[in-house]
């Protein structure tokens, strides 16, 4: 290749580059165009949720002319931004709220966020002279005029997004764009930074909740089901594979309570805040465990005649559980969502036990077809038929 050629590619790729990462750096000010002409000489990408917020600070009389822009925002969303002197946190903050009505009309105004979440209008402990609010080209914007005080001029801010029902805000979701959606403004030097949300005792709690249901309900009881399904099969096992699988599924259960138990406890320490489907699937799943716990207490002997049913009753009520126990985890990781990650982790560990299982499966039909064979050649050989009679022998 001609090397004028090659250096002419190689400085248009590097330009590309570097057009590129001028543009991603530059997004806040490339988004900046507003409805009558409004022009901001300070603005910030803020870190989560794909908002921004620009502004003027005018020195003289201490007020501050802001634009908060949530990009791509949804009309069956609820948007706000607010200023906290006392902490980086939603409750006990100063807020603009803004969405679309059913009516297709928008609605703006101040609250003052409650220790629930609550967003009720009220004044704000700061004037606001104007507010408003719009839906252009997709993304949502509130425009309003701070008058600040010396303590707002450098402070917390924390931005937010939730559902709406009907035409109310309702609590928005906590998982980790939510969480972290905090930092700090300097409208005097143009600075903001994201803190994000740190790690609270409900926090630590919600992780240990997490973890034991995880490990109890949905790893030790499938377990302790494969262990009974497949290793009896097996004559080496003898007795012990009962063992183990009574040891998996007790411990489970064990496990398994002090892990329902917090939930329970974070459930009245946070009033207002409710996950109806992960509750109802969870009281499910202990009351199911209790009752298999209970029936081993009734367990028939092997020749009893409802030791039958009571075989149909264990599995079904086995299984039940565990499936629901599954779908109850995933419906916890969309609480924590800690960027997904033990979502995958235990994925993996679910994709691995179904290989396990999977494999099992077809070895002990292996064995069984191979038992059966041996069976009925040696009742050939013994000169016994298929119905258990003797096979009269001619000379």
């Amino acid at each position: 290749m001609d090397k004028s050629l090659t250096t002419t590619l190689l400085f248009s790729f590097f330009l590309l580059i570097s057009l590129s990462v001028s543009s991603l750096a530059q997004s806040c000010s490339s988004n900046s165009s507003f409805s009558r002409n409004r022009i901001y000489s300070a603005c910030n990408d803020l870190s989560q949720l794909s908002c921004s917020l620009h502004w003027n600070y005018h020195q003289s009389n201490m007020t501050a002319d802001i634009a908060f822009r949530k990009t791509g925002a949804s009309t069956s969303n609820w948007i706000a931004w607010a200023l906290n002197p006392a902490g980086g946190r939603m409750a006990g903050s100063q807020a603009l709220v803004a969405y679309q009505q059913s009516n297709g009309t928008m609605r703006v105004y101040t609250a003052q966020v409650g220790a629930t979440g609550s967003m009720p209008p009220a004044a704000l402990s700061f004037e606001v002279p104007s507010i408003s609010a719009e839906i252009v080209g997709g993304d949502m914007i509130i425009f309003a005029t701070l008058q600040l005080s010396t303590s707002l001029v450098s402070t917390n801010q924390v931005w937010q997004e939730g559902p709406l029902s009907g035409d109310a805000p309702v609590q928005h979701p906590l998982n980790a764009e939510n969480r972290q959606s905090v930092g700090t403004v300097n409208f005097v030097s143009g600075s903001v930074t994201s803190t994000g949300a740190a790690t609270t005792p409900k926090d630590r709690r919600r992780n240990v909740h997490g973890v034991l249901n995880a490990v109890s309900w949905g790893i030790l009881m499938p377990v302790g089901i494969i262990i009974a399904r497949y290793l009896k099969v097996f004559k080496s096992a003898g007795p012990a594979w009962f063992y183990l699988h009574a040891i998996c599924q007790t411990s489970g259960y064990a496990v398994g309570v002090a892990g329902w138990a917090t939930g329970i406890k974070l459930g009245s320490d946070s009033p207002g805040i409710t996950y109806d489907k992960h509750r109802k699937l969870g009281i499910t799943i202990f009351a199911l465990g209790t009752l298999q716990v209970l029936a081993l207490l009734l367990r028939p002997k092997p020749d009893h005649k409802y030791r039958l049913y009571w075989n149909i009753y264990h599995h079904t009520i086995g299984y039940t559980t565990v499936i629901l126990s599954i779908v109850n985890i995933f419906e916890g990781f969309d609480v924590l969502d800690r960027e997904k990650n033990w979502r995958k982790a235990y994925i993996g560990v679910l994709i691995f036990l179904g290989a396990v299982a999977v494999v099992l499966e077809a070895v002990t039909w292996l064995i069984v077809i191979k038992r059966k064979k041996t069976a009925s050649s040696d009742k050939h050989v013994n000169g016994v038929n298929g119905y258990g009679s003797r096979v009269q022998q001619t000379a």
